[in-house]
């Protein structure tokens, strides 16, 4: 489908996480563009953005009534508003719905949309997502889900092959290189803070001699990391370091110290342990990972590593001694992992696929002509 780029295009970019430090620092190549979902390189396809002043906000109901009143009173123009998510903006959703909001509306949906065994909840939820004009799912099996609710018209999902911003993963691995010529990695590392399976994780490292660095916030949601290590019997050769605020340029530098990525996660309906795993492909690190359907991609059908089953010390166990006996095999899986994040997923490619989604959606509502390519 061809889009009309001659027509300039804005968006309000809505983002749950702080926006213009972060952009400010993507700028000096010190904050990783994926993780504003695109927005850095949209400028290239034709679309400026409005930014929405974050403000955090702990609770969901001052949270909407915040943002709501942000948006109604944003005093610069815009064709289409563009969310990370909808939490917050669920208020401006509804207006949509009922046609007293007239902007368009694309949205990210991180889970599956799913039934509700609830009637009233039900009816509730088919009207909200009348407010939706489009919605970008990071996998196929996502928007396999979200069919089976039938709540929302599966032509407007669309797939995005979410992937590292390529160039801030090259400046860390070229400071690494300066600090280590060899260019000899050793040891087990693990990020990321949701859902994740600290006991099935370190149950199975204190089976092996395998040094094994946790980087982790004290808490998030309702699992409280700080309370489950107590409860451990960590190894000498398990160590735990307790993080704080958003911080992925300094432990990008630390990951591209090690050798292998471990992302053990608890079982959840989403794609949790995502933006570990594409760091992975950008460092060019084979990675061990509980076996998400959700993915993108099949970690083992591509080559890039080994899945686990959730909840098996076992399984961790012996995948964790195979990297370890294997080296040669680990190697060419973190090449097939840095090729397939040169080839299919990465922040060039993805952001193309947003803009072109976005441009289609203010040219619907111009009431533009979009022929089709030959």
């Amino acid at each position: 489908m061809a889009q009309d780029l001659s027509a300039p295009l804005k968006v309000y970019f809505y983002h749950t996480r702080p926006t213009d430090g972060g952009f400010a620092e993507w700028k000096q190549k010190r904050f990783p563009g994926h993780l504003l979902y695109g927005m850095p390189l949209l400028d290239k396809h034709g679309i400026t953005c409005v930014m929405h002043p974050f403000r955090f906000i702990s609770e969901r109901w001052k949270l909407t009534l915040d943002t709501t009143w942000k948006i109604l009173t944003c005093r610069k123009a815009y064709d289409v508003l563009y969310a990370t998510s909808f939490r917050g903006i669920e208020l401006i959703v509804f207006l949509r719905a009922l046609g007293l909001y007239r902007k368009p509306i694309v949205i990210w949906h991180h889970q599956a949309i799913i039934r509700s065994s609830k009637t009233w909840r039900e009816r509730l939820s088919r009207f909200f997502y009348k407010g939706f004009d489009y919605m970008f799912f990071f996998s196929e099996e996502l928007i396999r889900r979200s069919r089976e609710a039938c709540k929302f018209d599966p032509a407007k999902m669309k797939l995005v092959h979410w992937g590292p911003d390529l160039d801030f993963y090259d400046r860390i691995l070229g400071e690494e290189k300066q600090q280590n010529p060899s260019g000899e990695r050793h040891g087990y590392i693990s990020t990321g803070k949701e859902n994740r399976d600290l006991v099935t994780l370190i149950k199975a490292f204190a089976r092996t001699k395998e040094e094994l660095d946790i980087y982790i916030a004290k808490t998030c949601g309702s699992l409280h990391y700080d309370r489950i290590v107590s409860q451990l019997d960590v190894p000498e050769h398990v160590h735990i370091h307790f993080t704080e605020g958003i911080i992925p340029y300094e432990l990008a530098l630390k990951v591209a110290r090690k050798q292998f990525i471990v992302i053990c996660c608890l079982d959840a309906p989403y794609t949790v342990g995502l933006t570990t795993l594409v760091e992975a492909l950008a460092l060019g690190m084979p990675v061990l990972c509980s076996k998400n359907p959700t993915f993108g991609f099949d970690i083992d059908r591509e080559k890039v590593g080994m899945t686990i089953p959730y909840d098996d010390v076992e399984g961790w166990q012996k995948a964790i001694d195979w990297m370890a006996a294997h080296p040669q095999e680990a190697e060419q899986m973190g090449r097939n992992a840095r090729k397939l994040a040169e080839e299919r997923f990465n922040l060039e490619i993805f952001s193309k696929e947003i803009a072109d989604a976005l441009h289609e959606v203010a040219n619907k509502r111009r009431g533009a002509s979009t022929p089709e390519t030959k």
